[in-house]
């Protein structure tokens, strides 16, 4: 089977590219200088000349709340382009497999916790990452309305909760909250640091999943799509505060000192957890724990920081 994969330079992207199982297939990965997704009739010309069998779209302008919240327009309209234009492009070219990778961002700030697939614009989302949510709704929706007017395509929406692992973001200000930390902790060891700052009060609760175990259910769906919901969650069914995760992150960097809230600084939604019945009614759950996730992503961290 010859897939695209869009963002094969991210970190869902690279890591498809990276599993055992994708010797099993011919992967297709353009750079954004011979694919560029933000121009439909280079997006069009692509697939004409390479004919894929099935998309996997993962390609996206991606950050944490500094970033959404410095960059509200490039995050809405960016990611309204790129996913338009992939997904006009594989209807309009007869492709008939698509896979659309979404986020839990999507899902309104107070719906009710685990988050059901039915409640997506059931409700006000949350206004750190609007821009980028409406993005990812769009598409989603997108995909639902052509399957509607041709039962014979399959264009899903897979939808993770938060990930981290191996080819993240480690930055201050574009990362999301684990990378981030992971940083900010092993940063703070190296300059014997005596305390560590954390947004809020540290009570809110995330659900964070180690990216492969995201990338073994892309392979695990490629093989299952057609039993596949219209959308699916895909995440722990489960999550931790804050707290824990900052907790979990020294314990494994080895960083012995406190933890003083900033109570000024904006925390997001209070909690935001998917429901996995979907999921395991199709047999697939994730593998890694956090403790083990966060050592991988640890000693990732760390050759990347010393190739750098």
């Amino acid at each position: 089977m010859k897939i695209l994969v869009t963002g094969g330079n991210g970190m869902v992207g690279k890591n498809i590219l990276e599993h055992e199982k994708a010797i099993h297939y011919f992967l297709l990965a353009p750079s954004s200088t011979d694919l560029n997704l933000s121009d439909y009739t280079s997006v069009d010309n692509y697939l004409k000349e390479y004919q894929p069998d099935f998309i996997i779209h993962c390609a996206g302008l991606v950050g944490g709340i500094q970033a959404n919240i410095a960059r509200p327009v490039d995050f809405l309209v960016c990611n309204l382009d790129i996913g338009r234009n992939i997904i006009m492009a594989a209807k309009n070219n007869g492709i008939k497999n698509f896979m659309n990778i979404a986020s839990s961002c999507m899902y309104p700030r107070e719906a009710q916790n685990p988050l059901q697939e039915e409640l997506i614009l059931q409700g006000e989302l949350e206004p750190t990452n609007e821009g980028y949510a409406l993005a990812k709704i769009v598409a989603t929706r997108l995909c639902e309305y052509i399957v509607k007017e041709n039962s014979s395509l399959q264009y899903k929406t897979i939808i993770p909760c938060n990930l981290y692992g191996k080819h993240d973001k480690f930055s201050n200000k574009d990362s999301h909250m684990v990378p981030a930390v992971i940083k900010k902790i092993y940063e703070a060891k190296q300059n014997k640091a005596t305390e560590i700052d954390i947004w809020g009060n540290g009570l809110a609760r995330r659900e964070f999943m180690y990216t492969e175990d995201l990338v073994d259910f892309v392979y695990f769906a490629l093989e299952k799509f057609d039993q596949l919901p219209q959308n699916i969650n895909v995440g722990l069914g489960f999550d931790y505060t804050i707290n824990d995760y900052y907790q979990t992150i020294a314990g494994v960097i080895g960083f012995d000192g406190k933890f003083v809230h900033d109570l000024t600084k904006p925390i997001g939604m209070r909690q935001k957890v998917v429901d996995v019945t979907k999921l395991k009614q199709l047999g697939w759950e994730h593998k890694t724990s956090l403790e083990e996730g966060i050592k991988k992503t640890v000693e990732y961290f760390k050759i990347a920081i010393l190739h750098d």
